[in-house]
């Protein structure tokens, strides 16, 4: 629950973080772009100012060169060229500014040819006033059926015309930018509120079921510790029982050792030959009397078939020999075997006769294994008919 509040709440700020980045950059560049317009805008009226200027010289230097043809004088002269030369810093100026507009630019150049027209007209007729006033009057007549200031202000006009009908544009587009930056900021603004609220109303249903979970611990806990010291209790009381069973069963089990110390200080103390064998005729314990009979060390047995040192002899009193081996037959019935005559073979391999006897072991009611016990007895001639039976696992 934790984790999943976590992480709707760095949902949120991410989305609100996102919403911030995006209104600030479109805020970025619709200030730039309004930075832009207003660079253009100024640009837009240094053209237009120096084409008026351009213009405005001009007349000043068509009229100064009007009355130098009819005054002569150099200060007449002298402001004509002043005028002219205004005028062509002016285009020069204007030239620079629309460097990177073609369509404003051919209209410049338009206006710069007509400009050039009448500053050569201009050095010919002071140049004709220098040689007689009559030929100056008929080069200012010749002058006069030219293009001249008319024309010059049409272009101008002209350019004057398409510069503030871009500026009418400009001035749409930045009142449309500004529209568009006032709704984004306000937009960004009501979604970052929804937001934040979001998250208040989070954290306030986050804060109750925490109560909640708090609320339910404490009854928890409490319901806890009543069970744990009711079961303190109980273990308290199974613990004193436990402790006496455990003594109990100490003294059973030692019992039981001293029971089974004695019984091998018994088998051990019998002078006869005892096996203990598994239900598949294995030889599992001895007693020292196996060793002295036989001349094997317990390890050495351990593990092997009866029938590997120990044989029964065929019984007189049964006839033929039997189909199976009596051994195995008597644990597989769970009776008794006794006094039957076997040989047994030493370690050096000698044979020594012996009276055989197999008392099955059980536990609950089930053959387990049994108790062989070899009784040594004088050798004693055999018939020569008869030949010693093996004993089979």
């Amino acid at each position: 629950m934790k984790d999943h509040f976590l992480r709707l709440v760095l949902g949120f700020f991410l989305v609100i973080s996102a919403v911030l980045v995006f209104v600030a950059v479109l805020a970025v560049r619709n200030i730039d772009r309004t930075m832009a317009t207003s660079d253009w805008v100024n640009q837009t009226h240094a053209i237009i100012l120096e084409v008026e200027g351009a213009f405005s010289s001009s007349v000043a230097g068509d009229g100064a060169l009007r009355t130098f043809v009819l005054t002569g004088t150099a200060r007449d002269q002298a402001a004509c060229r002043e005028a002219l030369s205004n005028s062509a810093d002016h285009l020069e100026v204007t030239k620079a500014l629309t460097r990177n507009a073609p369509a404003q630019r051919e209209q410049v150049l338009r206006l710069e040819s007509l400009l050039t027209k009448q500053a050569d007209l201009a050095r010919a007729v002071m140049a004709a006033r220098q040689v007689g006033s009559a030929e100056a009057l008929r080069a200012l007549e010749a002058a006069a059926a030219e293009p001249g200031i008319s024309d010059i202000r049409r272009v101008v006009e002209k350019i004057t015309s398409d510069e503030m009908a871009l500026l009418a544009e400009r001035d749409t587009a930045s009142y449309r930018q500004a529209q568009t930056t006032r709704w984004t900021v306000w937009t960004g603004v009501v979604v970052q509120f929804l937001f934040l609220a979001g998250v208040a109303w989070l954290i306030r249903d986050d804060r109750a079921a925490r109560q909640r979970v708090a609320a339910t611990l404490r009854e928890a806990n409490e319901k806890l510790e009543l069970r744990v010291r009711e079961r303190t209790a109980e273990l308290a009381t199974s613990n004193e029982r436990l402790a006496t069973e455990n003594l109990e069963r100490r003294w059973s089990i030692q019992a039981l050792e001293h029971q089974v110390h004695y019984n091998q200080l018994i088998i051990n103390s019998i002078n006869d030959s005892v096996f203990v064998l598994t239900k598949s005729l294995n030889i599992s314990r001895v007693n020292p009397a196996v060793s002295h009979l036989t001349g094997w060390e317990p390890t050495e047995l351990i593990n092997l078939p009866l029938s590997r040192i120990v044989q029964l002899l065929p019984d007189p009193a049964a006839g033929a020999v039997p189909l199976t081996d009596p051994v195995a037959r008597a644990l597989k019935e769970g009776h008794d075997l006794r006094h039957r005559a076997a040989t047994i073979e030493d370690k050096r391999g000698a044979r020594k006769h012996v009276r055989f006897t197999l008392f099955p072991l059980r536990d609950r009611d089930k053959v387990v294994g049994g108790v062989a016990i070899l009784e040594e007895m004088p050798l004693a001639p055999t018939p020569a008919t008869s030949a010693p039976s093996p004993v089979r696992n």
